[in-house]
């Protein structure tokens, strides 16, 4: 099944807009849209279209190590969103001195990031672009969603509970394969595999965010036992654990047989996992 031409031509311009975007200002938003952009082309080129020339892995390196630098943003990013959401009410102050530390050092990772996107980098950048665009070859592209099963049938499956290893692997598994399913020519089926794969990537990756988050405060701030304001970011990362890996457990596109995958049990050793001590440690705390 191969792609359309017109779907191959629009990655390569959406990755020039989102490239300019980020270059005018390095916001939440252009900063996620030309990371996710960038996956996408670096998803068609590596994965999808059998044969990559030179200039073409030249035009992934300069963009792979502008998406790193951005990456550190990204991470501050969701850091921040989730501990704005926080509804806790323990320890205000170390709450306000975490944020602001947070800020702070995205402004570090920004002027950095805005060190490497020169002029002279955009404009060869887009030049390599334009180039790449004329020589990729859709009609020879392997079939979008065999690569994506083929990419998460790649993940390890456990015998046991499912660990925080194994999400992780998972995490990085469902985000790649939804970038190159969506090079999927339009079909009842191509929409349902990708519904299940958003449905799947938003509950893994909203438990990473929190534990990115609950190890930038242990880190900072000291760990459960010095803190109720971490003990409460242990236990909301605990609970979105335990969903995800339930999203996991009821997803049939991870299923390489008729074997569920284990749910955690309680006595599974994992960084932010919800305990009745650190439940009572915060509700004294309130």
């Amino acid at each position: 099944m191969s792609i359309s031409s017109e779907r191959c031509q629009l990655v390569f311009q959406k990755m020039e807009r989102a490239l300019l975007k980020l270059s005018s200002g390095q916001d939440s938003e252009s900063v996620h849209g030309f990371r996710t952009t960038s996956r996408r082309l670096q998803t068609l080129l590596e994965q999808l279209i059998p044969d990559r020339n030179r200039k073409q892995k030249k035009l992934l390196k300069l963009l792979d190590r502008i998406r790193k630098r951005a990456g550190k943003l990204r991470d501050l990013d969701v850091q921040l969103a989730a501990l704005r959401s926080l509804k806790a009410p323990q320890e205000p102050r170390r709450k306000t001195r975490l944020m602001h530390s947070l800020i702070e050092l995205r402004v570090k990772h920004e002027r950095a990031l805005g060190k490497l996107l020169t002029k002279e980098k955009i404009r060869e950048i887009r030049m390599r672009l334009k180039r790449a665009s004329k020589k990729v070859k859709p009609e020879a592209a392997h079939d979008p969603l065999t690569v994506a099963r083929a990419m998460l049938a790649k993940v390890v499956r456990p015998a046991g509970p499912v660990t925080e290893d194994v999400l992780h692997q998972y995490r990085i598994a469902v985000k790649r394969a939804r970038y190159a399913a969506e090079f999927a020519p339009k079909s009842a089926a191509a929409e349902r595999f990708m519904a299940q794969l958003k449905h799947l990537q938003d509950a893994v990756g909203n438990w990473h965010d929190w534990l990115t988050l609950t190890k930038t405060a242990t880190k900072r701030i000291g760990d459960i036992n010095e803190s109720s304001l971490v003990a409460a970011l242990h236990n909301v990362t605990g609970g979105k654990f335990r969903l995800a890996v339930a999203a996991l457990s009821a997803s049939r596109i991870t299923q390489s047989g008729p074997k569920a995958v284990p749910i955690p049990s309680a006595h599974s050793p994992r960084v932010g996992a919800q305990n009745p001590a650190l439940v009572a440690r915060t509700k004294t705390a309130a």
